[in-house]
């Protein structure tokens, strides 16, 4: 049996509004926002605003149209934390490691000789995170 999408899945209650989030950009099919466990600074999420469990259950179509957001948000947080690549993870499932059941990118800056932090640190609180999250959205400017 195939398992069916949870409305009530943590983001889904940060897209309707129920749960707050340190957004860093919104568009019509797209919202992105840094992660609460960050495995770096300016871990970022960026997340369909159509209910699909992962990538093996969104439609294509909808897939096409999310990706350009992942994109622009990926060069933002890449141009914002002023790091030197990122790294794009997407899981699905639990066994392939997918946590929260509402498909999600995962955008990771990265720098040279700096290592991620391990899955599943410390929640960072809105007041921590703030720093990250504003030199992320200056950076749309530029992307």
């Amino acid at each position: 049996m195939t398992p069916t999408y949870d409305p009530d899945n943590i983001f889904a209650r940060i897209l309707r509004g129920e749960a707050p989030c340190s957004k860093v950009y919104e568009d019509d099919v797209a919202l992105a926002f840094l992660d609460v466990m960050p495995r770096a600074d300016g871990h970022t999420l960026v997340i369909p605003k159509v209910a699909a469990r992962n990538l093996l259950d969104i439609a294509p179509g909808d897939l096409a149209r999310l990706m350009p957001s992942v994109q622009k948000v990926a060069r933002a947080v890449k141009a914002g934390m002023k790091a030197e690549g990122v790294v794009i993870q997407q899981f699905n499932e639990e066994a392939g490691g997918q946590q929260v059941f509402h498909l999600h990118f995962h955008v990771l800056p990265r720098w040279a000789g700096v290592s991620v932090r391990p899955p599943g640190g410390p929640f960072q609180s809105a007041d921590a995170l703030r720093p990250y999250a504003e030199r992320i959205v200056a950076a749309f400017a530029a992307v």
